[in-house]
């Protein structure tokens, strides 16, 4: 404290300084410009930390990328018109805060995966129900579609949205098809969002937003699928992606396999082994016999790049050395060749 009090007050005023509404957006990461999903900052990201990210799930991706293309052919012999569906963006979300954040009006269809028993949403937003609409009644090209304000969505609009909505799910079986074979079936239809609510607030869930256009018309629509929905087969969204099979591809595995078992290797049959100090091998001579610990009748193991395979015994067929097997392989994961391929006689050119 000075001794004069009128110019600490005036020190104060100057270092003290009020945030406009922008700066304390900014600060808390509720910038209303950035879309959800893009970079965040401030207090918001902190929040939203916790939520996992979409790209942990990258089979995901491409499950729609293939509803695309497919939603782009069904719905152009839907409507009987040019349709070009784009993938806007996928990202993660909070399902409390998609829902506070859907613009009204608007159509909410509630889809059931059957197999999974669980739940999604599809959004269908005005601009795409009117222009729908006047696409399948027969109005004109080129021209602007008329919106009706304050008023709920008529009995003609919600079944054409309804069958919509059921030739998109369709598709969304068939884009899930490669990688595990799931039902989806239209549930019901809602406007209000409070009763579409299938998840908690606080759940996380993943927000797919597509564009779909028809020359001059067009709009959005959404999916809002939980990720509690994807647990049944989580596993298999976390691969990688291998070609258009989803990382399966059958041609090629079978063309593998026959390869693999046209494979010729080299198999040996080891009678007996004995471990020498290195000085007496070095002292061995032309002549000298070794005696090994073993009869006639004693097993022999038969062995694979040092990998032993199963045992036999020793005999001989015509003016051959063979094995005889005993055992079946005792390679159970990854074995060569099933038990009932080795029966028989294995015949050798030469014992080791």
């Amino acid at each position: 404290m000075g001794d004069n009090p009128e110019e600490d007050v005036a020190s104060q005023s100057n270092t003290e300084r009020i945030l406009n509404q922008e700066e304390i957006d900014s600060l808390l990461g509720f910038n209303l410009d950035d879309d959800e999903g893009q970079n965040r900052s401030g207090i918001r990201s902190i929040i939203n930390s916790t939520l996992v990210s979409y790209e942990r799930l990258p089979m995901l991706e491409i499950v729609f990328d293939r509803l695309v293309r497919l939603m782009t052919t069904s719905l152009r012999n839907f409507t009987s018109d040019n349709v070009e569906v784009s993938l806007d963006n996928i990202s993660s979300i909070r399902f409390g805060d998609y829902l506070n954040s859907i613009p009204l009006p608007a159509m909410l269809a509630v889809f059931k995966a059957e197999e999974w028993d669980s739940f999604g949403l599809i959004t269908v937003e005005s601009n795409l129900i009117y222009s729908i609409v006047d696409v399948l009644l027969g109005g004109r090209q080129g021209t602007k579609v008329t919106r009706v304000e304050g008023r709920p969505y008529t009995t003609i609009e919600s079944s054409l949205i309804e069958r919509l909505i059921e030739v998109v799910l369709v598709d969304v079986d068939a884009a899930f098809e490669p990688l595990t074979p799931v039902h989806f079936v239209l549930d019901r239809l809602e406007t209000n969002p409070r009763f579409a609510a299938i998840a908690r607030s606080a759940n996380a869930a993943i927000l797919v937003k597509m564009r779909v256009d028809m020359e001059d018309r067009g709009g959005n629509v959404e999916f809002m699928i939980p990720y509690a929905t994807f647990e049944p087969i989580r596993e298999l969204l976390l691969q990688g992606f291998m070609g258009e099979k989803f990382g399966r591809d059958s041609m090629w595995e079978e063309h593998l396999a026959s390869e693999i078992w046209a494979t010729n290797i080299e198999l040996e049959a080891v009678l007996e082994e004995r471990f020498m100090p290195l000085g007496e091998v070095m002292n061995l001579e032309v002549g000298q016999t070794v005696m090994l610990d073993c009869t006639p009748e004693s097993p022999v193991s038969l062995r694979c790049g040092g990998i032993a395979l199963t045992t036999g015994r020793m005999g001989q067929r015509e003016d051959r050395i063979a094995i005889r097997v005993d055992e079946e392989f005792t390679l159970r994961r990854g074995a060569l060749m099933p038990a009932h391929h080795i029966e028989g006689q294995l015949e050798m050119e030469e014992a080791t």
